[in-house]
């Protein structure tokens, strides 16, 4: 799995360092430093942070920066996507129709695509969106205004026959991948209890990983999950984790220069 990471970049790293920080806000000193990490020099993260700050990423703030657009609605979704916000599931679902008649635009359609992945709704055939209606209504703003532009949202409705989840996501394969993520964190967790800062940097990265997992999480109501989903135990285990990791990170920029 880990050979199927992306590499990282100055951009990657910046975005990553905030998005797992409240409030998402960093001095220039710390996220070079983070950058550091992986060895890469000064000069390319304050030209990634420059890059970031024109499309709209990052704001200057001070002596820093904070996250400015879609990067701070993607920490709303991954914030999310930890707390697992579900509510009681009635047995209805939510249905999204994609309008018809006059082209769309390639960027508007991958744009669509997107935001409905987003809002965690799965493609039943082309132009018909679904999933349960177990989540807030007002998650995902800015996926949900996307959306809004492309599309009809039919009234909450029972499906019957209803839908087969496996049918809809790959679960088995997202089951697969928070297994192995969290035999992965309990192997570092030792280290970071310990107090090892050369684990930072593997430890970022498989940080990074469990994030982008779960935000990829359908949320399914408990009734319509396979046995012995791993998606609460894999947040149970992150959070652990989590907790060890920082302390270790706190600890290693305070042994900075200033």
């Amino acid at each position: 799995m880990a050979a199927d990471r992306p590499p990282l970049t100055a951009r990657s790293v910046v975005a990553s360092t905030l998005l797992g920080v409240e409030p998402p806000r960093l001095t220039t000193r710390i996220l070079v430093q983070s950058g550091e990490l992986f060895g890469i020099a000064e000069g390319t993260t304050r030209v990634a942070l420059s890059r970031m700050v024109g499309a709209g990423e990052l704001q200057p703030d001070g002596d820093g920066y904070r996250l400015a657009g879609r990067l701070l609605d993607r920490q709303a979704r991954q914030s999310a996507s930890r707390r697992a916000d579900i509510k009681a599931w009635d047995g209805s679902w939510e249905l999204v129709l994609v309008r018809t008649g006059g082209a769309r635009r390639a960027a508007d359609r991958a744009a669509l695509r997107h935001a409905l992945g987003s809002l965690r709704l799965a493609e039943l055939r082309e132009g018909v969106w679904l999933r349960p209606a177990n989540l807030p209504a007002d998650r995902t703003p800015e996926a949900r205004a996307v959306a809004d532009r492309q599309c009809l949202w039919a009234p909450r409705t029972a499906l019957a026959p209803a839908p087969d989840p496996g049918d809809l996501w790959d679960l088995r394969a997202w089951a697969a991948d928070a297994r192995a993520l969290q035999h992965e964190i309990a192997g570092l967790l030792p280290r970071f209890d310990a107090g090892d800062t050369g684990a930072l940097g593997v430890g970022f990265v498989a940080s990074a990983a469990v994030l982008r997992l779960l935000q990829r999480d359908p949320l399914l109501p408990p009734s319509l999950r396979p046995p012995d989903w791993p998606g609460d135990a894999l947040r149970h285990d992150y959070d652990r984790y989590d907790a060890a990791y920082r302390a270790v990170w706190r600890d290693w920029f305070r042994r900075q220069r200033p």
